[in-house]
This record gives structure tokens, C-alpha cells and sequence, in this order.
């Protein structure tokens, strides 16, 4: 009894001790590597920055560094306690927010008509070619790094960490996006003016509105996401589900009083239109990345990552074009209240108590949103701190939650002070094209995945594919561009088009696949991943001249900060687990020889 009482003790001790230790603050936490010991080194490692850069620009990771290597650095294991029943939930509360309800009426009035529907058809479609590629990857790689992960094995680590910076950005400020939405609705539903819960300054237009709020739902969601990512789910369960029944109260009440002479004319802007709208509409599919970050803590990632990645998309996809049929029987195209096209749809049908309800489920939504983000964005974030992109402290898991807390820490105070202090009108079509970038560099790394193996794959079938390539993303660019430059135009795609079936062909012909999926792989390759980088680029060529010069802005920071950090830390870990590896298997040998 005394002894099970001193073993117990020190129990105690020793975990207070570990618990302890995940609260250290020391330069050798944020920057252990050799490059920022001191000055001398630092200059040191700048001056070989063409070398490293060449370095990193070639070198790749693999799939056991990312599984198992990296996962070191965390020095605690995520608890591996999600089912394909919680990635199901968690798809619709990542996906199913405030874009839905706010999106449609807005791209039906202005650009598609109740052709909205077919809008949605459009980027659900493209939508699950992207659920596709991640899928794949997910089952392959079950780690938290997501697209970072991915991107790091197939096209090297300068690919990544531009994606990786996309990632962060589109997670900081899209979090603070939906956490400004969120006190819009909230003030709805209190029967208010959007804005009368902010607090009115006089700073500059889009800085004037100051929203506490916002910031304190950030910090709730966050709190949460830091507890358990169990209960964290339980949570998105009863949110979610009363979501869904808000949902379907909306499908259901809205057919009772459709009037299909609504729907005429069906296409009064066109095909244009469709597309035009599809761009802008894509973006209620967004957030549904996060589910890949969750396969570390997924009990069977083989199993359930495609049942609730593709499940889940696959019924909102349903979900969504029921909704933008709906309100297009209900009120004519032109009537359609581009800001609260739900509520006053109901309104006009004699429901105006339904604009709370309206309300209420856009709330719902929007919270599951800002829980499920808090979660996949801090497993990211943990991820390419493993990889020493961003200082390694933000990589620690802590030993009794199993979650990361230091990460989810710096994206809530990130998204919390931008939430509080912008409007984020600015930010809003960066954010798309960020979103748009990523998928396509997914697709494209998808492909390489299939047909290269290194030192496997002759050079000649590398060569190839790279044309090929190539020929499919430039070809996309071209229907892309002259889609914006001739909408009514057909010339340009007798030559586009073709292009890029020919570019298709010529993988699917002339390169045999090097790796096939050992359990679940993207369907019909290579036609589906050049079918998701043509429509990627092709949305992303829909956005306008001023989205791509903020990214350009955005990337170039990007590339300041890798060129001065990134780049050195990456670096010097990469070679230092390469001089660990070289030693390790020279002991082994000496083991052997000493051996009788």
C-alpha cells in the first residue's frame, strides 16, 4: 500500500513535471538550429543562401519522415479518438456556415437568376475533385499537416511553405471573417441594425468598427478546441444538428410555398453568369481541408477519412443546391434581398417569423465553422512547426489534452485582433484566390504522386510529365484568361480545350503509374486531377485583377520572411537529421562488426 502510494507520488511529480515542461520559454525553443545560435552563425547562414535555397528547392520529403519523424517534434501524441462518424459532423460543421445563407441570394440576384442552382452544381463538382485528391492523400499520409504534408513529400519544401503561408493566411483572417458574420447574425436575431453591437470610432473606413464580440467567440471556439478534441466534437455534434433541422425546415417550408413561374427566365444572364456566380458560391464549400488535418487523431484513417470527407461533401453538395432551388421558386430572381435573402423570402410568403429561425441556423453555422477551424488550422500550424518552417515551440502537444495549444494559441490572438480591429472587405476575394491556389497545387501534386518515384521513375517519364503538366496548367490559364477577355467568345477554346485533353492524354498514354493507392486512390487518373487544376484555375482566373495583385503583395512577404528564417531552419534541420541518420546506421554497423 505504501509503495503503490510513493509510486503514485511520483506519478504526480512526474507529470507536473512534463506538464511543466510544455510551458517553457526559452530562445531554444523558438529557435533551436544551428543558423541562430549567434550573429556569427546568422551571417554565416545568409551567406549561403543561393546554396540552401537550391537545396530546399530540390530536396523532398518522404512519407515514414512525415509519419513518423516529424511527429517527434510534438514530443506528445495526438489522441487518436475521431471515427468516420465524427469526420462526417465535422465536414458539415467546416463546410455549412454563414456562405450558404448569405451567397446565394446575393449571386442570384446580381449574376445567375435561378440558375444559382446549376452555379452550385458547378463548384460542388469541382469542389469533390479537390475532396478527392485529399482523400487520397489523408488515407496515404495520416498526419496534421494536411496539404503542407503533402506538398512537402511530392513537390518539395519551397512549394509547401508558399502553400503553407496560404494556409495561414486564409485560416487567420477567414476565421476573423466568420467571427464578424457571427455578430451580424447575432444581432439580427435581437432584432437589430447588423452593426449595432460593434463599437463606432473614428478611425478609417473599415477600421472604425471595432467588434468585441467577434474577438470573445474566437476565444470561446479556441478554448474548446484546446480542452479535448472529443468533446470538441460532441459539441459539433448538437451544433451541427440543429444546423441541419434549421436546414431542412428551410428546404421543406420553402418547396410548401414554391411558385414555378419563379423560375423563368431561367438563364437571364446567361451562361456567364452561371460561372460568375459559381466562382463566388464555390467558397460556402470551404473549410472542408480541415478534415484531412484530423487523420492523426483518426482510429482508422483508411476507413474513415473517405467515408466523412466524401460522405459529407457529397450530401451538402445535395444540401446546397436544394436550398438555391428553393429560393428561387419562392421569390422571383429580381426580388431576391441580396443581404438577407432567406428572411426576406419568408417574409414575403407571410413567415416573417422565420427570419429568426433563418438566423438562428446561419448562427449555428457559423459556430460549428469557427470550432471545427480552430481545430484543423492549430493541426496545420503544428505541422509546418514540426518542420521547423515556423519555430518548433508551436509544434508541442500538450501531454494531457493531446492537442495543440501553443498553435491554437497564436491563430486565436491572430484572428482575434483582426477580427476586432478590420471589416476585412479588403480581404475577402485574397482569401478565394489563396483557397483556389491551394487546391490546384494539390491536384497538380496528386499527379506527381501517381507517375514519379524518385530513383525509381527514369528521367526520360520525368521529363515527360513535367511537359505534359505543363501543357495541361498553361492550356487552363488560356481557357481561363480568354473566358475574361471574350465571355461570348469560342475561338480561343478550339485551341485551349484541346490543349489540355491532349496534355491529359498524354499522361494517361505514354506514362505508366508508378504507385497505385494501397486502399483508397482518386478515381479515373489523370482525367480528374487535370479536370480539378483546369477548374481551379479557371475560378481563380474569374476574381479579378485586384485579388491577384494582394496575393503577389502577400507572396512577396512570404518570400522575405523564408529567404531571412524559413529557409535556414529548414535547412539545418533537414541535414541535421541526415548527419542523425548517417551516425545511427554507422553504430549499427559497428554493432555488427563487433559482434562474434
Amino acid at each position: 500500500m505504501q509503495e503503490n502510494t510513493v509510486m503514485g507520488s511520483m506519478g504526480e511529480q512526474g507529470d507536473a513535471i512534463q506538464q511543466a515542461s510544455y510551458w517553457i520559454w526559452n530562445k531554444n525553443e523558438f529557435f533551436p538550429e544551428e543558423s541562430f545560435q549567434n550573429w556569427s552563425t546568422y551571417r554565416t547562414a545568409l551567406s549561403q543562401t543561393c546554396f540552401r535555397f537550391k537545396d530546399r528547392l530540390t530536396s523532398r520529403s518522404d512519407d515514414a519522415n512525415e509519419i513518423e519523424q516529424l511527429r517527434k517534434q510534438s514530443k506528445n501524441d495526438m489522441k487518436r479518438c475521431l471515427t468516420w462518424w465524427d469526420l462526417v459532423w465535422f465536414g458539415f460543421g467546416s463546410v455549412i456556415g454563414a456562405g450558404i445563407f448569405v451567397l446565394t441570394g446575393q449571386e442570384a440576384n446580381r449574376h445567375a437568376g435561378p440558375a444559382i442552382v446549376l452555379s452550385y452544381v458547378a463548384s460542388g463538382v469541382s469542389a469533390m475533385l479537390s475532396v478527392f485528391c485529399y482523400t487520397e492523400f489523408a488515407v496515404e499520409i495520416p498526419v496534421a499537416g494536411g496539404s503542407f504534408a503533402y506538398l512537402r513529400i511530392e513537390l518539395g519544401d519551397f512549394v509547401a511553405f508558399i502553400t503553407a503561408g496560404n494556409i495561414l493566411l486564409e485560416s487567420i483572417v477567414g476565421s476573423a471573417a466568420v467571427a464578424r458574420a457571427w455578430t451580424s447574425y447575432f444581432a439580427t436575431l435581437l432584432n437589430r441594425p447588423s452593426n449595432s453591437l460593434r463599437i463606432h470610432t473614428d478611425l478609417s473606413h473599415g477600421f472604425n468598427l471595432l467588434d468585441p464580440i467577434a474577438a470573445v467567440v474566437l476565444i470561446i471556439a479556441a478554448t474548446f478546441a484546446m480542452i479535448s478534441t472529443r468533446k470538441t466534437s460532441y459539441l459539433n455534434w448538437i451544433a451541427s444538428a440543429i444546423n441541419t433541422m434549421v436546414i431542412l425546415f428551410v428546404i421543406i417550408a420553402g418547396f410548401a410555398h414554391a411558385d414555378t413561374s419563379n423560375l423563368a427566365p431561367f438563364l437571364p444572364y446567361g451562361s456567364g453568369g452561371i460561372f460568375r456566380a459559381a466562382a463566388v458560391v464555390y467558397f460556402a464549400y470551404g473549410g472542408f481541408d480541415n478534415i484531412a488535418t484530423m487523420a492523426e487523431e483518426t482510429k482508422n484513417p483508411s476507413k474513415d477519412i473517405p467515408l466523412g470527407l466524401v460522405g459529407s461533401m457529397s450530401i451538402i453538395t445535395v444540401i446546397y443546391c436544394l436550398m438555391a432551388l428553393t429560393l428561387s421558386m419562392m421569390q422571383k430572381y429580381t426580388d431576391i434581398d441580396p443581404n438577407a435573402a432567406y428572411s426576406v423570402a419568408f417574409q414575403n410568403v407571410g413567415m416573417k417569423w422565420a427570419k429568426y429561425l433563418v438566423a438562428l441556423g446561419a448562427l449555428k453555422g457559423m459556430t460549428t465553422v469557427l470550432l471545427v477551424g480552430a481545430l484543423g488550422q492549430a493541426r496545420y500550424l503544428t505541422h509546418i512547426a514540426r518542420a521547423h518552417m515556423i519555430p518548433p515551440w508551436f509544434a508541442l502537444v500538450h501531454p494531457r489534452t493531446g492537442t495543440p495549444i501553443n498553435a491554437t494559441l497564436l491563430i486565436v490572438i491572430s484572428s482575434a485582433l483582426i477580427a476586432f480591429f478590420s471589416g476585412l472587405d479588403a480581404l475577402t476575394s485574397l482569401l478565394s484566390l489563396s483557397t483556389l491556389f491551394i487546391f490546384m497545387m494539390m491536384a497538380v501534386a496528386l499527379l506527381v504522386r501517381r507517375y514519379y518515384v524518385r530513383e525509381t521513375t527514369p528521367r526520360v517519364n520525368l521529363l515527360k510529365l513535367v511537359i505534359f503538366l505543363l501543357i495541361i496548367i498553361a492550356s487552363s490559364m488560356g481557357t481561363s484568361a480568354y473566358w475574361g477577355l471574350s465571355p461570348t467568345g469560342w475561338v480561343g477554346y478550339v485551341i485551349t480545350v484541346p490543349l489540355w485533353f491532349l496534355g491529359t492524354l498524354g499522361i494517361s498514354v505514354f506514362l505508366p503509374q508508378q504507385r497505385t493507392p494501397k486502399v483508397w486512390g482518386v478515381p479515373l487518373v489523370p482525367w480528374f486531377p487535370s479536370l480539378s487544376i483546369a477548374a481551379n484555375i479557371f475560378l481563380m482566373g474569374s476574381l479579378g485583377i485586384q485579388a491577384f495583385i494582394r496575393f503577389g503583395i502577400c507572396t512577396i512577404v512570404m518570400l522575405v520572411y523564408y529567404i531571412f528564417f524559413g529557409l535556414h531552419a529548414t535547412y539545418d534541420t533537414a541535414h541535421q537529421q541526415d548527419r542523425s541518420e548517417c551516425l545511427k546506421v554507422k553504430n549499427e554497423d559497428q554493432i555488427h562488426n563487433e559482434l562474434p
